[in-house]
């Protein structure tokens, strides 16, 4: 197991001394842009191109990244049994925490590697067939690789399910890093799997290792994002470092393929809206690109944290957000009360604790 002292990780060490800390942008949208197809695994190209990886790297941290998420999300035997690749979890992960490692070497400042560990895809007991055990067994040994390779803190992201978090936490926190979780709060408020951001300063109090930070990813748009870390700031208070690295705006589907319409006006307002709002790290997911973060990077900057912004102001901004995220906002934690006009609250009862596939797949598989 590798362990570090608080003071010798570099992660640690950030969040020590700095009031913020900038985050990387999406992974798969711009690896599209760089030739990956549809369908194609990201992770193979952490040997097949790594160059292009480390130009990625590269990109974000010329554009003032503090700590850049690894070519890793669906690096487990799971998601690489898709691409018949689940004998290479070591080879593969520890090859993208290398290159993401001489990269940030390479920077003339300190910049963290993040070991990005994203879900298994699988359905977890009691609902699917994957156990709890070997989910956990499974992200170990991704963490071991990504440790090996270099990282300084083990992220895992766009997560949906209790039962998954622990394990992901557990699997990780068995390497000696510190740990990173956010979920994908990406259906009127909460995760696919009906997790809320009060749900999850409950599950977070039980976790083991506690977690070094923890907030949300992914999702459906930059006012939604800072809607969520309201609901967590509220929840969880100000002791918790709180992590936003929400989409580029809305996804769009078109001329066949899927377009985030944020532009960096609007991903620098979100930025500074994070911060007043009570995020520490803060980020893009899907369709970040190195101008929207120089523009988030330069806006928070020059921004002095304020007070938190009023839900209107959010909504002004940034557009509008669900009903879901709106009643969390007033106070109101019950599905009941934050569900749509019409809503059938009682389909799909009695799923709500099971495990799931990963939330925002299309982008963050290849993400």
């Amino acid at each position: 197991m590798t362990t570090t002292k608080p003071s010798d990780n570099r992660f640690t060490h950030l969040l020590a001394t700095r009031p913020w800390l900038l985050a990387d942008g999406a992974t798969g949208s711009n690896l599209f842009d760089m030739g990956l197809m549809s369908g194609d695994a990201p992770e193979l190209w952490n040997t097949e191109h790594p160059d292009r990886i480390a130009k990625l790297h590269q990109s974000f941290v010329d554009a003032g990244a503090d700590i850049i998420l690894t070519n890793s999300f669906g690096g487990t035997q799971y998601r690489l049994k898709l691409h018949k690749a689940q004998d290479r979890v070591a080879e593969l992960n520890t090859a993208a925490a290398a290159i993401a490692r001489s990269v940030a070497d390479a920077s003339g400042r300190t910049v963290v590697v993040a070991g990005s560990i994203g879900p298994t895809g699988e359905i977890m007991e009691p609902i699917g067939p994957l156990t709890k055990e070997l989910a956990q067994e499974a992200f170990a040994e991704q963490a071991r690789a990504l440790a090996a390779g270099g990282a300084d803190v083990l992220w895992i992201e766009t997560m949906s399910s209790r039962e998954e978090v622990e394990a992901a936490v557990a699997g990780a926190g068995s390497v000696g890093l510190p740990v990173v979780c956010t979920l994908s709060f990406d259906t009127n408020g909460r995760s696919m799997m009906g997790i809320s951001p009060s749900d999850f300063s409950e599950i977070e109090k039980t976790l083991s290792p506690r977690l070094a930070a923890c907030g949300s990813n992914c999702g459906v748009g930059a006012s939604e994002m800072v809607a969520c870390i309201h609901n967590l700031s509220v929840a969880m208070g100000p002791d918790v470092v709180l992590v936003a690295k929400g989409n580029c705006g809305i996804p769009q589907y078109v001329d066949g393929s899927i377009v985030y319409n944020g532009t960096p006006e609007l991903m620098s307002i979100y930025a500074k809206m994070a911060l007043d709002s009570g995020a520490r790290i803060i980020g893009g997911c899907c369709g970040t690109s190195p101008k929207h973060l120089r523009a988030m990077k330069d806006a928070l900057d020059a921004h002095t944290k304020g007070r938190a912004p009023e839900l209107e102001e959010v909504v002004s901004a940034l557009g509008e957000i669900s009903t879901g995220a709106r009643a969390q906002w007033g106070g109101e934690q019950s599905r009941a009360g934050g569900a749509a006009a019409g809503a059938n609250l009682n389909r799909g009862r009695g799923r709500r604790s099971g495990g799931a596939a990963a939330a925002g797949d299309t982008d963050k598989s290849a993400s």
